[in-house]
């Protein structure tokens, strides 16, 4: 075994063979894999190797295509057999819900060119001869899924990678990670130490436990997995497609004349909660007829043949979920150079091309090769490594697979991590609150005698008429807003301001009392953080971001912090409540509370003042992300009780709403307020997004990211995100909806949400023009219709936002109502 290397993996599985190979493709030929016991040994050996492409996102769908067609041709180059076929998948759908969950999945495969086929009852039957059909009320086809065998294909990878000069090395346990200086140098093992620029964390159940011996956070858990391989079926087709029956949490999978059936139940067993046995090796774990009795039964109403057949093999198994039922991927925050590839939720065989093809990009060239923010590592928060938060969310995460995957659908399970301090005050006035990053949030509220639940659909949801109510207030009145998950920081110190300037492309050079809206760029022009900056002293910076990038803003920040900057970066969220007031009259409710003058002239839009608010000193910033004249109050938190009793009571006689974020998403949807992870990424500029304006040019010094969007800006935009409002108010959009334009594919819907002010359902999505530009000619030019569900629904498309595009209400320069919806100038 070598005494140093370029990159150490851990862990022989499909996916650390994975990276191996595509490190080694692109030329990185000094690669050590580590594998405590044998290659596969873990999970991968009795992963049932379904190789599905449709996943919820544009950029995870590319990564499974990409995954099926490495497949497809990795055993001519390897030379090793991996069973691979393209047999396709057919899902089935017994309701309504569920088929309109799958022709929406339709519409969006065509955004990433991927076939899919909406089929009758009848038509799914042909496909399926076995099946019982009576139930049913449609399905989809995707006859480019496929399977594979999970070993042979590991095999088949590592083999590829050898060739190119990867060693990989079998019985050999990592037990420490080496750290110096915040930077991975190397890891120890039970053969001697290894020294390494990169160390990449594979190894499946133990990367948690892998990762916490160096202090990063990796949160995943095992779970029990089960399924069945039956006698042989007579009269069943080779090569049939896989069969998922999700209303019945089932899968079919045709194999040598047998089938394998397994299960994604909604009630799991976790696994391993005192530690994964030192002698794991292609273990199976007890049998549970039990638990799975019921799923069994209802496979057999489906596919009458198993209930006539033996079964050959009863298998239980572990695989790692997390807790958003997404995989780990990229450069931990804590720790540089220690890259993870784990938690796969049970869909590592068909996620490993992709995941190893990008993290060795990653790893290569210093930045991920595409928006990656739905399994970027960042998005974790450091409590989700809490062992018993793990073992109660995954009790939900393995069934979440097959579950109905609704717009806004929240978790059950281990709830009520991080609260507001406003919380039980907030669910006396009936709050409903949803999860994000830990943090329960108001997301409407329930009248009084209407409980606070949700009740999910693809259409108007229970909270529809509750949530535009709040709307509503927040235009003709006021709104108050719990903000508190804001992230929040303070950089301070002599360089703060020149820091601040390189990572901004805004110029942050301002007045104290300023407050900057501004983008931090990467290098390629690509957006990765959308924050505002306030100014509150000569050396001092008050940062705020979003709840679910708090991770990753804050290590973008540190990362870019010079050695030896007089500046240091701190996480105060925890330390400041944020109530948002906003609404023509929230002034007046605002003025019974303080002295300060609040005038336009006194208190501009875009500035900062503490201020008096009732016995309470706090912050008061007037800015907003709904669109109207408003304030953000910041108040210490052990003021902030306090300060929310007096305003609630002061609104009252303006009709003053307590609103949630559903309402908060669509004002901002109304107003063309763009969303960092829907409408934003790493992925897209400034330019693109409309944003140009929060982009200092001329400043001293430049900004990263400046010279490629000047190249950007030289050559013109060859895409341009845009606002749509629907023709019909009962489709409603989500994100992923194709858009067309004069019958050609444009483009797809980032964000939606109903504009109660419009009066129809709202999105923003990005147009293209086959590579050539796209200006204001092209955008208004055209009819356009989106695609729900597999229906074309007649759609106006424009640049500008369709309220108050003058921004008169934010700057309080009128209180006449904002025009009808306008085509782009």
């Amino acid at each position: 075994m070598p005494k140093q290397a370029q990159v150490v993996i851990v862990g022989g599985g499909i996916v650390g063979c994975s990276v191996a190979y595509h490190l080694t493709l692109r030329g990185w030929t000094d690669v050590v894999v580590l594998e405590r016991k044998q290659l596969t040994s873990g999970t991968t050996w009795h992963a049932a190797g379904l190789v599905g492409q449709l996943r919820p996102t544009y950029n995870l769908t590319r990564l499974a295509q990409y995954t099926a067609e490495l497949y497809g041709a990795l055993e001519q180059e390897s030379g090793q057999a991996t069973g691979f076929r393209q047999i396709g998948s057919l899902a089935l759908a017994s309701n309504a819900g569920r088929f309109e969950e799958l022709k929406r999945g339709a519409s969006m495969a065509r955004c990433f060119g991927l076939e899919a086929d909406i089929l009758t009852p009848r038509q799914a039957s042909e496909l399926w001869p076995l099946m019982v059909a009576d139930d049913l009320v449609g399905a989809v086809y995707l006859p480019k899924d496929g399977q594979t065998n999970p070993i042979d294909t590991t095999q088949a990878l590592a083999k590829a990678a050898k060739r190119r000069g990867a060693r990989i090395f079998e019985n050999v346990k990592v037990t420490d990670i080496i750290i110096d200086n915040g930077r991975a140098m190397g890891v120890r093992t039970s053969d001697g130490e290894i020294t390494a620029e990169y160390v990449v964390n594979c190894a499946g159940m133990w990367a948690r436990q892998l990762a916490a011996s160096v202090g990063a956070t990796v949160p995943l858990h095992a779970a029990e997995h089960f399924y069945i391989v039956t006698e042989g079926v007579p009269d069943l087709p080779k090569h049939s497609p896989v069969l998922r029956d999700a209303d019945a949490c089932t899968y079919f999978k045709e194999d040598a004349g047998k089938l394998l059936v397994g299960w994604f139940e909604p009630v799991a067993k976790p696994w391993g909660m005192n530690g994964i046995p030192e002698s794991f090796s292609f273990d199976t774990l007890p049998d549970d007829f039990e638990h799975i009795e019921p799923l069994l039964e209802a496979a057999i109403r489906r596919v009458p043949a198993l209930g006539r057949t033996g079964i050959q093999l009863f298998f239980n198994g572990p695989e790692s979920f997390t807790p958003d039922d997404r995989y780990l991927l990229g450069e931990t925050p804590e720790v540089r150079n220690h890259f993870v590839a784990a938690g796969f939720n049970s869909i590592g065989i068909s996620s490993a091309g992709g995941a190893g093809k990008v993290l060795a990009d990653w790893i290569i060239d210093g930045h991920p090769p595409m928006d990656l923010w739905d399994v970027d590592i960042r998005r974790m928060m450091p409590f989700q490594h809490n062992h018993r938060y793990l073992k109660d969310r995954t009790v939900e995460a393995l069934g979440l697979l097959y579950a109905m995957h609704w717009p806004y659908r929240q978790p059950e399970t281990a709830r009520g991590v991080r609260r507001s301090v406003l919380h039980d005050r907030l669910l006396a006035q009936g709050a409903c609150f949803g999860e994000l990053a830990g943090w329960e949030r108001p997301n409407w509220y329930a009248p009084t005698s209407t409980e606070a639940r949700y009740e999910y659909s693809y259409g108007r949801q229970n909270w529809f008429e509750f949530s535009a109510d709040e709307h509503k207030a927040v235009r003709q009145s006021a709104g108050l807003f719990d903000q508190s998950s804001f992230g929040k920081y303070i950089l301070e110190g002599a360089d703060a301001e020149t820091v601040l300037n390189q990572v901004c492309a805004n110029n942050v050079s301002v007045p104290v009392g300023q407050i900057v809206y501004t983008q931090w760029l990467n290098h390629r022009g690509g957006i990765e953080a959308d924050l505002t900056i306030t100014r509150v002293g000569e050396t001092q910076f008050l940062i705020v971001t979003a709840a679910a990038t708090q991770t990753r803003d804050l290590a973008w920040l540190q990362r870019h912090i010079p050695d030896g900057a007089r500046a240091v970066a701190v996480d105060v969220t925890s330390g400041y409540a944020v109530l948002g007031l906003m609404g023509p009259r929230s002034r007046d409710v605002l003025s019974r509370l303080t002295d300060a003058d609040l005038s336009n002239e006194a208190f501009p839009f875009a500035t900062s003042q503490l201020i008096d608010i009732g016995y309470a000193r706090a912050r008061a910033s007037r800015i907003t992300y709904v669109g109207e004249l408003g304030w953000e109050l910041y108040i210490p938190t052990e003021f902030a009780q306090g300060v929310f009793d007096t305003v609630k009571e002061e609104g009252a006689a303006v009709g003053m709403r307590l609103a949630g974020y559903h309402a908060m998403n669509s004002l901002r949807m109304e107003k063309g307020y763009r969303h960092w992870g829907h409408d934003i990424t790493d992925e897209d500029t400034p330019l693109e997004a409309g944003l140009g304006f929060a982009v200092s040019w001329s400043k001293a010094g430049g900004f990263v990211g400046r010279d490629a969007l000047q190249r950007q800006k030289d050559e013109g935009l060859k895409r341009r995100l845009v606002q749509i409002v629907l023709s019909h108010s009962d489709k409603l959009i989500y994100h992923n909806e194709p858009i067309w334009r004069d019958g050609v594919l444009v483009g797809r819907v980032t964000s939606g949400m109903f504009g109660h002010t419009i009066g129809k359902p709202l999105g923003m999505g990005y147009v293209e023009n086959r590579g050539v530009i796209v200006d204001a000619a092209f955008v208004n030019g055209g009819d356009y219709e989106i695609e729900v569900a597999g229906e074309r629904i007649p759609a106006e498309v424009s640049l500008r936002p369709f309220y108050d595009p003058g921004n008169r209400r934010v700057k309080d320069l009128s209180e006449e109502p904002a025009p009808a919806p306008a085509a782009a100038s």
